[in-house]
């Protein structure tokens, strides 16, 4: 298989649009979330923001940025993940989300790595309270990544409406890989 992360164009924010269905789908159960009245989850102006579009329904501050990319596999979209840079040097990974029929296979952990090897710096990764699978993920991943050199806790976010979280912080490309 034929695994490729690129950059998301405009074009491609549809396309990331359309997964994301699947996505706010499998977010439901941890948020708690109702089918709407269509039954349909739809993520709208959600992602807006990763892009520099206007309509997100709230707003970033201005000293963040997105960087948004399309996950395909054989050519075919697979999954998505959104970056953002909070500060200088500083990266959240917004959201994430491989399609289930491409998961166990080793493919989030690729695009994951190669993520945080695109953008050298500090990292804060935040789950659901109650995403254990999220949680179990990215302690993996990240624990792997940084030979066990990360912090793990839980912590409210302000530009959440100080929702809480599981978060992990490290820092990448200070840690040699083999």
């Amino acid at each position: 298989m034929s695994m490729e992360i690129t950059p998301a164009s405009d074009a491609d924010y549809d396309v990331i649009v359309a997964l994301a269905r699947f996505y706010i789908y499998d977010m439901a159960e941890h948020a708690g979330w109702a089918f709407p009245d269509s039954g349909g989850f739809e993520a709208g102006h959600q992602f807006a923001n990763y892009w520099g579009k206007p309509g997100a329904p709230r707003p970033w501050p201005p000293e963040w940025k997105g960087f948004p990319f399309l996950v395909r596999l054989d050519g075919h979209p697979a999954g998505f993940a959104l970056v953002k840079q909070i500060g200088a040097g500083s990266f959240d990974m917004g959201e994430f989300y491989i399609g289930r029929q491409h998961r166990r296979r080793a493919l989030g952990q690729q695009v994951a790595t190669a993520l945080f090897d695109k953008f050298p710096g500090q990292w804060e990764v935040r789950e659901m309270l109650t995403n254990i699978a999220a949680q179990a993920f990215w302690r993996r991943i990240i624990a792997d990544y940084t030979n066990g050199d990360f912090t793990d806790g839980r912590e409210a976010f302000p530009a959440y409406g100080n929702a809480e979280f599981t978060v992990q912080r490290f820092r990448s490309g200070a840690t040699p890989r083999d």
